[in-house]
């Protein structure tokens, strides 16, 4: 009896390096404040011609409110000024399509829900966040 063995072709490097790029990994989460300047990348899917694509979106902002704490549908609400139009955002934290928060810089608040800046003109008070 003759035994057949079966060879599997092992993909080549460049194969693989492009699979390495299209898997994405999810980094774990900061501490995250109120008055903090943040860096949320969200992974994007766009639908053209040619099929589908996937991109990472970065908005940096302040955030300006966090609710329900460490549940599964916690959020946080960031604002940016974009040619000179307020945007907000709220981003599930515990979503699969954000792949990463950096917090860039902390500002100096005593509130937790920072909605009075939506109509706030002066700076706020600034320290640098060191990144670990």
């Amino acid at each position: 009896m003759a035994e057949s063995k079966k060879t599997k072709k092992e993909p080549s490097a460049s194969a693989k390096a492009s699979a390495d790029k299209k898997k994405i990994e999810k980094q774990p989460l900061p501490e995250i404040k109120p008055g903090m300047t943040v860096r949320v990348h969200q992974k994007i899917k766009e639908k053209g011609p040619k099929g589908e694509k996937e991109r990472i979106q970065v908005f940096e902002g302040i955030i300006l409110a966090y609710k329900h704490g460490k549940q599964k549908g916690a959020t946080i609400t960031v604002r940016k000024i974009s040619e000179g139009i307020g945007v907000e955002k709220i981003f599930p934290i515990y979503s699969p399509n954000i792949i990463k928060i950096e917090p860039i810089k902390q500002a100096e608040v005593r509130k937790s829900k920072l909605y009075y800046l939506r109509s706030y003109k002066k700076r706020l008070k600034e320290k640098k966040v060191e990144k670990k």
